[in-house]
């Protein structure tokens, strides 16, 4: 059959399928609007079709079970208009592209193959009974991404299905309209990837079920896994297939798995804005959204002013300099190991027998209860519970004695002060609780001494309520000085934890956090082990509704932290992204938690996938971005052609903002939308800004920025993680801006961000993280 032909037929069924979407959609909507009416009618007459009666008992009865009756209806209604305005949505996705994708099966012991089309999500014909579009996600689609024409089989609820693949056809479908049509013997890709890959960035990112590759569907449809670790190449759609894998376990478990019992930790808020779109292109409710800087600051942000990792990382970046730099540094590195945490469980062996701190106990400004009588009454327990354990029976004993002393302050005298002051709504409430105590003949009113100790109670208790609450929260506790305690005396850990691994600045490790912490400063290194030994203390806050954890950047992730995470979710499994070249942060230098996950969850339920081929950059970037870390050669471009990236290289600092300016207009000039100035730091980033704003439309990206917008951005390097633009100007590739080792990877992290091209800038000596030999990849200007 010519292509020509085909080509028609093909069409012909895309009006036929938009015909029959039409026609489900006014059939839909028929209903959606007397549902709504309905509801507007149900809302308007709610009470004229109550029966109202709170006088008699059983009328009260019969009024409740009325209003419950008339509650249900209008909840059912309502529940049936959001889903038919669901429908609604998905399927005016689904006329203006049906679907992208066929392929022809002939299972075993049929005689005729059938033809499946692939679109986002499933469509029905009129009787319900023949599938005119297959949802990507179900289990005959996983052929269209794992096999080429030949063999071929996919797993069904009752076995394995078998056959051949006769044909897999791909389509650009716009509007109803086929744009593009072919057919593929090699892979998904190379064409459509080149249409879609081809185009500009956004202010989201898009689905790729149209796109997916054999190595992507493997990390999306992985369900016998309890740890999945994805290893990808900057741009290889590490973050589009987790979230496609969200997707698809929504719907392989709809009914059992919700999007809330999903969490997925994201770099940074702004990351989380750039994703925000995919799941519910896919007809899907987001999954719940979260930094791990943000879960501390929930946990931890009243009691310290807590410093983020970004704060780290512009000190890291800058303060080479300063008096005790080196000192932090290996604080950071060893407060991030697995070796720290034994010292942790070692310190909290120790303080199960000894050593624990409390807080006395005051009300005002006299002590209920000592720290001491707390330290003995804990200390009498027994000592084979764990700690935490003993901490809850403390504070349902410190409750008890509470309300016992509650008892003798409601004889004191500011307590009768205040029962006088009360006003005659109290006396109101002490005059129907004492006839319910039945302390009273009817129409009478003359106990007044039960009517004082009532109201006596009343009073102690609004003032003895925050006394408990502090008990029940732990409060009691003195967290803060136990964490302090670990640093007071260096030589204290090697007491307490024999054999510890202490970094040979460990002396001034000390100092300087015990520093920080009287001035209520938690670094960021300090926040995950302080939180652990808190929680230790008083018992884990699990999430055990939580079915599935994702992580991506995972490589920033210190091993500490991902031993805190797992305890934190111990009924989730956990899928983790990352790339170890991008590990930007000082902590993960020696201690990536990346490479420990393995001894962490062990290796019997855990998988690896490997990434290698990069999507997002064209092959000259690519080729040239790859030269900049340490087994760079296993990282594949995609055939996708393009300029070669330039250096610019000039003499003084003053021609470097005229240059930047007339590259920027000239790349806009050329149609990209997205358009990223990259510097190293934000105090860079911010002087930038200040330089070029006055002659261009430049946004400022921040730590505080929660949404990614299009247009032309000046952002520091490490915020740039997980997103991508049209265009990067790396604003100055120097020798002053990028001369240590530990700043390759902030290097190769920033170039990578580019699709279409890459532009660096120099102001005399080019750094030496790019050697003269990958200079050659580079298209070489020199101004000056």
């Amino acid at each position: 059959m010519s292509m020509d032909k085909s080509w028609l037929e093909e069409q012909r069924r895309v009006d036929f399928v938009i015909d029959e979407i039409g026609k489900r959609m006014d059939h839909l909507q028929q209903a959606a609007d007397k549902n709504r009416t309905d509801i507007v009618s149900i809302r308007k007459n709610f009470w004229d079709n109550v029966t109202v009666n709170f006088d008699d008992p059983l009328e009260a009865i019969e009024t409740a079970a009325s209003i419950k009756q008339q509650a249900e209806v209008l909840s059912e209604s309502e529940r049936v208009y959001q889903h038919n305005q669901k429908q609604l949505v998905a399927l005016e996705k689904l006329r203006r592209s049906p679907y992208f994708g066929r392929i022809d099966f002939l299972e075993k012991g049929f005689k005729k193959a059938e033809s499946i089309y692939l679109g986002v999500a499933s469509f029905l014909d009129e009787d319900q009974l023949e599938f005119l579009v297959y949802d990507w996600r179900a289990p005959i689609s996983s052929i269209y991404y794992d096999y080429l024409p030949g063999p071929a089989s996919y797993d069904t609820p009752g076995g394995t299905a078998r056959g051949t693949l006769e044909l897999k056809r791909q389509y650009i479908i716009r509007d109803g309209q086929i744009q593009s049509l072919f057919d593929t013997g090699v892979t998904i890709g190379d064409q459509l990837l080149q249409e879609v890959l081809g185009k500009q960035s956004d202010a989201q990112m898009k689905s790729i079920v149209a796109t997916i590759q054999k190595e992507q569907n493997q990390i999306i449809r992985n369900e016998r896994s309890e740890l999945l670790i994805v290893q990808g190449s900057a741009g290889s759609g590490k973050t589009s297939a987790a979230l496609q894998r969200v997707a698809y376990l929504l719907y392989r478990y709809r009914g059992k798995l919700l999007a809330d019992q999903i969490v997925l930790f994201s770099p940074n808020p702004m990351f989380n804005s750039y994703i925000s779109t995919v799941l519910p292109e896919l007809g899907e409710e987001n999954m719940q959204q979260t930094t791990f800087q943000e879960y501390l600051e929930r946990r931890l942000g009243s009691a310290f002013s807590l410093e983020d990792p970004f704060t780290q990382m512009e000190f890291v970046l800058t303060a080479m300099d300063m008096p005790g730099y080196v000192a932090r540094i290996a604080g950071i590195q060893y407060k991030a190991s697995l070796d720290f945490l034994q010292t942790i469980e070692d310190y909290i062996a120790f303080l199960g027998k000894e050593g624990l701190l409390f807080k006395e106990i005051l009300f005002q400004g006299e002590v209920l209860i000592s720290a001491e009588q707390i330290r003995k009454q804990f200390y009498a327990y027994d000592t084979n519970l764990p700690i935490s354990n003993r901490m809850a029976l403390l504070a349902t004993a410190l409750i008890k004695q509470l309300k016992e002393l509650a008892r003798d302050e409601a004889e004191k005298a500011w307590v009768e002060d205040e029962v006088e002051l009360l006003g005659n709504e109290a006396y109101r409430w002490a005059y129907k609780e004492l006839r319910k105590k039945k302390q009273y003949d009817e129409g009478t009113f003359d106990d007044f001494e039960s009517e004082k100790a009532l109201l006596s109670e009343r009073v102690v208790e609004k003032h003895f309520k925050p006394l408990y609450e502090c008990v029940k929260s732990f409060q009691f506790i003195d967290a803060i000085g136990i964490y302090q305690q670990l640093f007071a005396h260096p030589e204290f850990v090697s007491e307490i934890a024999v054999g510890a691994k202490l970094p040979e600045s460990w002396a001034s490790i000390c100092k300087h956090t015990m520093e920080r912490l009287a001035q209520k400063e938690l670094l960021y290194e300090d926040a995950t082990p302080y939180l652990y030994l808190k929680e230790r203390l008083e018992g884990f806050h699990t999430k055990n509704t939580i079915r599935h954890v994702f992580i991506d950047e995972a490589q920033d992730y210190s091993p500490f932290q991902f031993a805190f995470i797992k305890r934190l979710f111990p009924r989730s499994k956990m899928t983790v992204l990352g790339d170890w070249n991008q590990a930007i942060f000082a902590h993960t230098a020696e201690n990536s938690g990346f490479k420990a996950l393995p001894a962490l969850f062990g290796t019997d339920r855990m998988e690896q996938i490997l990434l290698s081929q990069s999507y997002r950059s064209t092959k000259p970037i690519v080729e040239f971005t790859r030269e900049l870390v340490e087994g760079g050669e296993m990282i594949e471009p995609f055939q996708r052609e393009g300029g070669k990236p330039t250096l610019l290289k000039l003499e003084m600092m003053d021609e470097l903002e005229q240059k930047v300016v007339e590259r920027v207009m000239g790349l806009q000039s050329s149609g990209y939308g997205t358009i990223a100035v990259i510097c190293k730091t934000a105090n860079e980033s911010l002087e930038v800004y200040e330089r070029l704003k006055s002659n261009l439309p430049v946004l400022l990206v921040d730590k505080e920025t929660i949404s990614f917008e299009k247009g032309i951005v000046v952002i520091p390097a490490y915020l740039a993680k997980g997103v991508e633009f049209d265009a990067v100007i790396i604003y100055n590739a120097s020798t002053t801006q990028y001369s240590r080792e530990s700043e390759r990877k902030l290097l190769y992290t920033a170039c990578t961000r580019a699709m279409h091209e890459l532009h660096l800038f120099c102001v005399g000596q080019l750094t030496p993280l790019i050697p003269i030999e990958v200079v050659g990849t580079l298209l070489v200007e020199v101004e000056g």
